[in-house]
């Protein structure tokens, strides 16, 4: 790799940590105003129309934002984002989609912001695409630690991220490493932050025996909540399709709204909601209601055109799944049924056994380290012929693409 490569990747990591610092202190100041808990049911309604109308006129005017699947497609063809420019758009997007409450997370257009920060310095260094894709990716990862606080996980989660079967970039895991521990150095200074990842759990106490079979039930039932989350995604995407695309944010709005009537556990990406599951005493009805809930919003959230991302929703039904299951088998161990699953539903829907473990491991503990990984791995076999992320795709030794097998995977059973 070029020196002027090298230099680059501490730059991309730290400038991704400001990005990210940035991002969240203008999403917090967003939400003080457009937040649910800021207004009455009926009235946010009006306020979630006003933002699926707003969306539309912003797309109309700054153009498309793009997705992450987007992104994952042009790394792999280009080795980074193909203009920078739908930043414009997708920035004031995603922050009024999140900020009003849409059910999905600042994870996917943070992750395009400070990727798209990689493939810019690399433009300017005038790079390659090899080394264009490392810096992308180094962005990339430097965008995950910021939301989890987990440097190691989000580096490797964002290299996994790009495929359908594992880690296939090897040469940018040290440079993602860099910019993610940059990134979160940066980030924790400047927003005053501890060095503790986004949620606390408890401590889940001495392992046995039984905790392997349970992380076996959890990386099944995982799998079986990603392959409906997918089926669900993917036919109201199908539907809103057939929309007018102005139209689609619009109704999104309203089929929001309509759901927050329902449960509020409908609206939000799920991140504080986590901490009050933790927290609380909940009951079995209303954990099964949360679960269908976030569920349903999410899928509509982000297949109507709302910008955001789909992970911590997922984290957080995983942790809803494991206090019901524990609710209902007593003699389990809770904490890691709750990591099982995290693990094994998110790996079911973005393919990533190792970040996804790693990064459900430093916040839950890592003594749970072998368990999750179990799930996680039995989620990934289980759920292999489906995918929502129709972009990831293998690589060729060099690093080009098969395009035959790029059209493969682009085709989900």
């Amino acid at each position: 790799m070029p020196s002027r490569a090298i230099l680059l990747i501490p730059a991309v990591g730290l400038g991704g940590g400001l990005i990210g610092a940035g991002y969240m202190k203008l999403l917090a100041l967003m939400q003080r105003g457009l937040w649910p808990d800021q207004w009455g049911q009926a009235a946010h309604l009006g306020v979630f129309i006003a933002v699926g109308l707003a969306v539309a006129l912003m797309m109309r005017v700054l153009g498309d934002p793009g997705d992450v699947e987007l992104l994952v497609d042009n790394i792999h063809v280009l080795g980074g984002a193909a203009d920078v420019r739908a930043l414009r758009s997708l920035i004031p997007i995603s922050l009024l989609c999140i900020a009003s409450g849409g059910a999905a997370g600042p994870e996917a257009p943070l992750v395009q912001t400070t990727g798209s920060l990689g493939t810019w310095l690399a433009g300017r260094g005038q790079l390659g695409r090899d080394q264009t894709r490392v810096l992308t990716i180094t962005g990339m990862a430097a965008g995950f630690t910021v939301l989890f606080g987990t440097p190691m996980g989000a580096a490797i989660f964002t290299l996994e991220i790009l495929h359908r079967r594992g880690l296939e970039y090897y040469e940018a895991l040290m440079p993602a490493v860099i910019g993610s521990l940059c990134g979160y150095a940066v980030y924790v200074v400047s927003t005053g932050m501890g060095l503790e990842p986004v949620w606390r759990f408890p401590h889940a106490g001495p392992l046995h025996v039984v905790d392997i079979g349970w992380s076996l039930v959890g990386g099944l039932a995982g799998a079986i909540v990603a392959m409906t989350f997918i089926a669900l995604t993917q036919g109201l995407r199908r539907a809103f399709l057939r929309l007018p695309q102005w139209v689609r944010p619009i109704l999104g709005g309203l089929a929001l709204g309509g759901l927050a009537f329902a449960s509020p556990y409908a609206l939000t990406f799920g991140e504080v909601q986590v901490n009050g599951l933790l927290a609380s005493r909940a009951a079995a009805a209303m954990l099964v209601v949360a679960v269908l809930a976030k569920l349903a919003g999410t899928s509509i959230t982000i297949s109507s055109g709302w910008r955001g991302g789909f992970i911590i929703p997922l984290f957080f039904i995983g942790v809803a799944l494991g206090r019901l299951g524990h609710l209902c088998l007593p003699h389990t161990n809770e904490v890691v049924l709750m990591a099982a699953l995290m693990a094994a539903i998110n790996v079911g829907v973005t393919k990533t056994p190792l970040g996804s473990t790693i990064v459900v491991s430093e916040m839950a503990g890592m003594q749970l380290l072998p368990t999750t990984l179990i799930a996680a791995v039995l989620s990934l076999m289980l759920t292999r012929k489906v995918g929502l992320i129709a972009s990831q795709r293998q690589r060729l030794s060099g690093g080009s693409v098969n395009p035959g097998v790029a059209l493969e995977d682009r085709t989900v059973d």
